[in-house]
């Protein structure tokens, strides 16, 4: 059992704010509702001594216990609530684990590949308990399952883009990727909340009216789709303007 810092939970708050992650290229859900809520978490965390990596784990049981509620209770309103509920909380400690990883003065190469695993394990079960709730609950023509699996598509190619680019940078710079040079612009974080995955957390309060759920899950698909288009050309010439 870890120590419990003597540092208190005000004191461990304000180190955070001080220290912050660039908000460039952030979506808004994540700047304005996420990172100072999962800042909240980390600075409570800290307190009562718990690591990293066990912030990692309480975040997936409130995540998968969210996914697994979407694959096996017929919705309703109030499973929409909880399973929204339940993703908000889990991405907020998502958000916190790192953080608590600088208070204690640094991750881990295993904290962060067991934060990267969970994440993975994130995209492929949430777009596949949504295709067996449309299957099993929402009466809809078998052709349109399409969607969730075109999602899972999309959602795992983004992933993997994003990780595989963050690596290669920081292999070609000698350890550390350089510093993002997205626009900070509120414009562009609000352009960009589709693609944000607290923002898709909170749509599934809609759960419980299957067609408006679908319909707004449909046109997040289309959104999230474009974003990865100009985004895999956009990380492509990064690369190759880094090389050179």
């Amino acid at each position: 059992m870890n120590d419990r810092p003597a540092q208190g939970y005000r004191a461990a708050f304000e180190r955070l704010r001080s220290a912050q992650k660039p908000q460039a290229g952030t979506p808004l859900y994540s700047r304005l509702v996420n990172r100072p809520l999962g800042r909240r978490f980390a600075a409570l965390a800290y307190v009562w001594g718990w690591t990293p990596n066990r912030v990692t784990f309480v975040s997936a049981c409130f995540t998968f216990t969210g996914i697994a509620l979407i694959a096996l209770v017929r919705p309703t309103w109030w499973v929409g609530i909880i399973v929204s509920a339940l993703l908000v909380v889990g991405y907020a400690l998502d958000s916190a684990d790192g953080q608590v990883a600088r208070l204690r003065g640094g991750g881990s190469a295993q904290g962060e590949w067991l934060d990267h695993t969970v994440d993975a394990a994130k995209v492929l079960t949430i777009h596949s308990a949504i295709l067996i709730a449309v299957f099993r609950f929402f009466g809809l023509p078998v052709v349109w399952c399409l969607v969730p699996i075109a999602y899972l598509v999309v959602d795992s190619m983004v992933f993997f883009a994003m990780m595989s680019r963050d690596l290669l940078l920081a292999r070609a710079a000698g350890g550390k990727a350089p510093a993002s040079k997205s626009s900070m612009s509120l414009l562009r974080a609000i352009l960009i909340i589709p693609s944000d995955y607290g923002f898709f957390a909170l749509t599934l309060i809609l759960l419980g009216f299957p067609m408006v759920f679908f319909g707004v899950y449909t046109l997040m698909l289309v959104s999230n789709a474009g974003f990865l288009a100009l985004a895999l050309v956009k990380w492509y010439r990064q690369l190759g303007e880094y090389n050179r």
